[in-house]
Parts: C-alpha cells; structure tokens; sequence
C-alpha cells in the first residue's frame, strides 16, 4: 500500500478547501505523505494571528462579495482568485520536512521550464530584467507528530484587485498580531502564457511522485459528494463562522473622531476577541447625555454592524428626541468600522 496521498479539490469555497485541509490533516496517518491541490476564488486569507480590519480593505469586501477566511496556519494575507493555484503538503514526523515539498515545487516549475528559487521570508521568487519577483507565498503549521506547507502560486491572478483588498482603508488602529509584508509580485504566465491550473497541478503532482518513487489514485473532493473525512462537518462548520474568521482576532484599540453639525465626536475602543471591551466618547455637544449612553451600550457589543446598530438602537429608545444626530452617528460608525 503506497504512503502517499493526492486529493484534489474542485470546490473554488475556501472556506470549504480550507476544512478539508485542517481534516486532513488532523486525521491522517503519521506514515503518510499527503499533496492536496486546491483553488479559492474571490477571497482574502488571512493567518491565524492577524487583525482582519488592520490587514484589509474589509468595507470594499464586503462591498464586491469577497469572502475572508482565517486560515490555521501563522503568516500573511493574501488574495485569491482563480488565477492563484494552491498546494498543501503535509506528513508525519520526522518525515515531515518543508524544505522537501519547496524543491518538490521548484521541480515542478523547472519542468515547465521556469527557474525558480527559495528566499529568506518563505517566499518563491524568479529573476526578471527588473530583478527578484515573488510569485508563492508560503506558511507552516506543526503539531508533536506532524506539520503542513502549503502555499499559492500567482499564474495570472488580477493584480488590481489585489491591490484593493489588501491595502486597508487607513484607520487609527493600534493593533497586536502579525502584520504581513508586501513583496513586489509576479503573476508566472508573464513567463509562460500556455501555463494553466491543471497543468501546473500535473507537474507538481508528477514532482511529487518522481520525489517519492511512488504514484497513487487521485481522489477528488467536491462540495457535491462530502469528503468522508472525520469529523469534516464540525470542522466545516467552525471554518464559515463569524467568530473564527473575525472574532479570533488579537486585541487592539481604534480610535475615530468626526465633525457634525451639531458638534464633534472622538471615540476611543479597546477590541478583544472582537468585542469591545471598553469605550470612550468624547464630544463638545451641547447635548451630551446620548453620547454618554451610547459610551455604556457600545461595552460588550461585537465589533461590527450587528453590534453598532444594538447599542445605538437602544440609546435611540432612551433618546428619542435625539433620534436624528444618532442616526447620523450610526451612518458613521458603520462605514468605519466596516
């Protein structure tokens, strides 16, 4: 029986790809070597200890319909579409070894006649006229008896939107956690324009079995026919909810002030696991007592809509004479906080 495993993804979810690979790789064998092949589209990934509304442009997102997902593994945001294509390698320990699924990539590309080098930062890069070029990123995960790499590939991503999701609007957030690293990028059909998914796939498939001197039977996955995977479903479920892909985010503090007519309002928040924690409302109103409230209805409220628009509906209750200059209040807070 072969100690290697190929499993393919036709799903474009990521948040689905992104369970199949944490079942994987909490269920597999500590004998086997596993390459799981896989693709989102329209997504921003971002790693395990990273501050979504600090790394994204989270209000355009919402916006355009792109989806975040947390992944487990530490490092960078990233963006997917389809012109990114993705690769996981996992294995028991001590059979594990990131820098043999690196060469067993490079050798992929070297067959399609693309040079390709390892640097510091767990990054890919190729030599342009213009100098180094990164086109993988790279992140890791190890437990006692195991560990993954996986890591995307930029074939002919859209560079624009790139640029508009992973360039945050500019906020006063002073935020603990990973911050990524930009790096100037390449999209690899700038070298070679026949390159494709599927046949990038094939050849690190085939680097994977000429690295091991073994072939195996594909098994392909797709959200049609459920992966018999254990405990997929709960896995699945947990990867979808609000308070994994937002709510565990590190502590930080935000800090907002605007201008209305009737008078200026700064607000200070101290965020945990995305609930804010504390609050403080200044303002030079004539009318302060609604700021106030509001000062003790934001405490313990989440850190986003759902929770702005509870605590400002219920000072809007108390106060209803100042219903109008809330609703001004809320207009704001929802398209800064998005």
């Amino acid at each position: 029986m072969s100690s290697l495993r190929l499993l393919f993804s036709t799903s474009t979810n990521p948040l689905f790809n992104l369970a199949v690979e944490d079942t994987i790789f909490r269920s597999m064998s500590a004998d086997q070597k596993v390459l799981f092949l896989w693709r989102n589209d329209n997504t921003v990934v971002i790693g395990r200890a990273q501050n979504p509304w600090k790394e994204c442009n989270t209000q355009r997102m919402e916006r355009d319909g792109i989806t975040l997902a947390r992944r487990q593994s530490g490092g960078g945001a990233v963006f997917h579409d389809l012109g990114n294509s993705n690769f996981t390698f996992m294995a028991g320990k001590p059979g594990y070894d990131k820098t043999v699924s690196t060469q067993i990539v490079l050798d992929a590309l070297k067959a399609l006649g693309i040079e390709g080098k390892a640097t510091g930062r767990n990054d890919l890069v190729v030599e342009t006229e213009e100098g180094e070029r990164k086109f993988s990123g790279s992140a890791y995960r190890e437990t006692m008896d195991r560990g993954f790499h996986h890591g995307t590939i930029l074939l002919n991503a859209d560079m624009s939107r790139l640029a508009d999701y992973l360039n945050p609007d500019p906020k006063k957030l002073q935020a603990k956690g990973i911050t990524s690293v930009r790096s100037r990028v390449i999209n690899l059909n700038q070298l070679d324009d026949t390159l494709t998914h599927d046949s990038l796939c094939d050849a690190i498939k085939q680097a994977f079995f000429d690295y091991y001197g073994e072939t195996v039977e594909p098994e392909f996955i797709s959200e049609e026919s459920m992966p018999e995977l254990p405990n997929f479903e709960a896995t699945f479920t947990k990867q979808q909810d609000w308070h994994w892909n937002f709510g565990n985010t590190p502590e930080f503090s935000h800090h907002i002030d605007e201008r209305f007519k009737w008078g200026g309002v700064e607000l200070h928040f101290n965020v945990k696991k995305a609930h804010i924690a504390e609050a403080q409302v200044f303002t030079d109103s004539l009318e302060p007592a609604p700021l106030e409230a509001l000062q003790k209805s934001l405490i313990g409220q989440l850190y986003n809509a759902e929770g702005i628009t509870a605590a400002l509906d219920e000072v809007s209750t108390q106060y209803p004479k100042n219903v109008e200059e809330l609703a001004q209040v809320k207009e704001w807070l929802l398209v800064q906080l998005a």
